[in-house]
């Protein structure tokens, strides 16, 4: 097999789904699913895309620790605000329904929260702050994971990568949209760096006497399998490098994913119950839709905000430096590269193979079988 190849995004696209079908996921979850996963791969952010379809989401529901058919219960209703129990369903899914509900309740009333319990992996949060600054409103989420993540003077996992993500329509071609953990490095990236060999980047993790990692991202990985190392806070172990400021983004995740909804956090998120048994992950995720209508227009809410921008990229370049970005914008431009379709690495290769001959997918050929 081709080490690297091309798929084109129709016949992924189409792939994906049947495959999620396969797995027992009704066709119109799979095709939510499959937006999602491949909104990924599209803006460039391979550890949370292809990557993910096999050990994340087909490998879950195979082991009955995350349901293929989603059903939300509503816990809690008001006009601005929900609470939800996802049931341990696909977390896309429920991801999906949240942001609509809450953009629906933004319009309406201004602003929509809606905070979710017992949920999965939902992707990259930037989908659903994108969702947001489509209808015209301002987006945010993020979600508790698993807790591989050690506070400031820590060297245990105590928390996720836990994401703040936050977007903000523009009158630009693309919206203003920050999508980040709130750790150095995230469990997808060191997931992706160890399928194509690459070593873990400097900085990444702490050991338990408190030296920094060296080594392959596979190894680490390990590791912290094991629980003799874990990630960094942005900013690094310590005070030194501010590392408290990511540990304070990172712990404000866990509590809206947690408190509002009643939901789990913490060690409760390893997957794994006090025998080493699988189970749910039991992850909490919030949403939040403003609705830029309710303030002085969409219009003047996305010139206000293009003008922001374009005034922070107009300043002054470092030497060497060719332009300055704005969250958002790298994505966008990638999207535009990736027209033909998303590169395949030889690991992710040989899961396709493997999921399409398990699901008798006879009508797919890939191109790096050639």
């Amino acid at each position: 097999m081709a080490k690297n190849n091309i798929v084109d995004w129709k016949t992924i696209t189409s792939f994906v789904i049947d495959s999620f079908v396969g797995y027992g996921i009704p066709r119109a979850d799979a095709e939510i699913c499959a937006d999602v996963l491949l909104e990924s791969d599209k803006r460039g952010i391979e550890s949370h895309g292809c990557n993910r379809f096999k050990p994340v989401y087909l490998d879950r529901i195979k082991a009955g620790i995350q349901n293929p058919v989603t059903n939300i219960t509503v816990v809690k209703d008001t006009e601005t605000t929900a609470v939800w129990d996802g049931n341990h369903g696909m977390g896309q899914v429920i991801g999906y329904k949240a942001m609509s509900t809450a953009i629906e309740k933004a319009k309406k009333y201004g602003m929509g929260m809606v905070v979710v319990r017992n949920s999965c992996h939902y992707g990259i949060a930037g989908y659903y702050t994108s969702m947001a600054t489509k209808a015209g409103c301002i987006g945010m989420t993020g979600t508790n994971a698993r807790p591989t993540v050690a506070p400031t003077f820590g060297v245990k996992g105590a928390f996720g990568t836990n994401p703040l993500t936050l977007g903000v329509p523009t009158d630009e071609a693309f919206d203003f949209n920050f999508d980040a953990a709130s750790s150095t490095y995230q469990n997808g990236k060191l997931e992706y760096y160890a399928r194509i060999g690459k070593d873990a980047p400097a900085g990444a993790l702490v050991g338990v006497n408190g030296e920094a990692y060296e080594g392959t991202a596979d190894e680490a990985l390990k590791t912290m399998a094991r629980g003799e190392a874990a990630l960094c806070t942005l900013g690094g172990p310590g005070e030194e490098g501010c590392g408290y400021k990511g540990y304070g983004f990172a712990m404000f995740v866990e509590l809206l994913s947690a408190v509002l909804a009643d939901g789990h956090y913490g060690q409760y998120l390893t997957g794994k119950d006090e025998n080493g048994n699988k189970r749910p992950f039991g992850l909490g995720h919030f949403f939040i839709a403003i609705d830029t209508e309710h303030f002085l227009g969409e219009e003047a809410c996305r010139k206000n905000a293009g003008d922001i921008i374009r005034e922070v990229r107009s300043t002054q370049k470092a030497p060497g430096a060719d332009r300055i970005y704005t969250a958002g914008e790298k994505e966008y431009e990638t999207r535009l590269a990736r027209h033909a379709g998303v590169p395949i690495n030889e690991s992710v290769q040989k899961e396709f193979i493997a999921i399409r001959d398990e699901l008798g997918l006879t009508q797919y050929k890939f191109p790096f079988e050639d």
